[in-house]
């Protein structure tokens, strides 16, 4: 039996699988909203990952098959009841490297079933991996890295120095200073505090990050940079860390940036270099590099 048409049968079964997965467990079961449509791509992409080649990138073989999905602020927004929410469909910047970051670990790590990925999501999206309520929700970039490097799921890279010449200095604030725009803490007030501490805790750590001139098409950039890494764009903006988010894609002109993004309104592979990308943007100051760890 040839390889394609053994993994045609996987995907098939899988496919199967997922209907009966999503039949039995629809959204909001367990604190836990999907469609079935979530569940049949979900397990459609991991089926498909286990026939792919050794040699293939997985971050990128992910992040690509979402391109051209809309782009849709607030999806985690549903519930007064913090749930972990699966949207395949519709997707921001921080979802769309949530939802491929879970795909990866899935295949890293043999896992192939919609559990599985409900799984990792939770580990990715929450303190310690535990979901409790909105707080418990990492909503700084910066926490999630260092939370999710402490439990060996990510390595951030920080060096050589150069490309990564400058220091972020971190003053947290943004959301303990504008709870009105939080539909949770607006809600509940009891959350705020929690907040505040969450954003002091972060307030005055230090990371290492490649300033935006230095993000170049040479040698030294393409050691430092690898394909599928996750590139969080640093900034200047009061009380924040991070200002946007994507997978790393080298191509013959310099790096590029696959993102959910507001300005084209979808998932897509920006046709302009990173370089020029943060060029256009006055209030990025360069980017800071993530690796999912194949090993964990």
């Amino acid at each position: 039996m040839s390889r394609r048409i053994l993994g045609l049968l996987i995907i098939m079964g899988a496919l199967a699988m997922a209907v009966t997965d999503a039949m039995a467990g629809t959204a909001d079961s367990d604190n836990v909203h999907y469609s079935r449509t979530d569940s049949i791509m979900i397990c459609r992409l991991l089926a498909e990952a286990e026939t792919v080649p050794d040699t293939e990138n997985i971050p990128l073989f992910f992040a690509r098959k979402f391109l051209g999905r809309p782009y849709v602020a607030h999806t985690l927004e549903i519930f007064d009841k913090e749930h972990l929410v699966v949207n395949t469909s519709e997707l921001d910047c921080t979802t769309l490297v949530e939802t491929v970051a879970a795909l990866t670990l899935c295949a890293y790590r043999r896992k192939y079933t919609f559990a599985d990925y409900l799984d990792v999501l939770k580990s990715l999206r929450y303190r310690g991996g535990i979901m409790c309520d909105y707080t418990s929700r990492l909503h700084y970039f910066s926490d999630w890295i260092d939370d999710k490097r402490a439990m060996g799921i990510v390595t951030e890279i920080c060096e050589p120095v150069p490309p990564f010449s400058a220091v972020q200095r971190l003053d947290i604030h943004y959301m303990g200073s504008h709870t009105a725009s939080y539909k949770s803490l607006a809600a509940h007030p009891e959350f705020v505090p929690v907040i505040k501490k969450q954003e002091s805790a972060l307030t005055g750590r230090r990371y290492r990050y490649i300033p935006k001139d230095c993000v170049g098409n040479n040698g030294l950039m393409r050691k430092a940079v690898e394909d599928g890494d996750i590139i969080a764009i640093t900034c200047r903006k009061k009380g924040l860390d991070i200002a946007h988010l994507g997978y790393a894609v080298w191509r013959n002109d310099g790096l590029h940036l696959l993102n959910a993004s507001m300005i084209h309104h979808k998932v897509v592979e920006e046709p302009m270099t990173l370089y020029r990308y943060l060029q256009k943007h006055p209030s990025h100051t360069g980017i800071r590099i993530v690796r999912i760890n194949k090993c964990n």
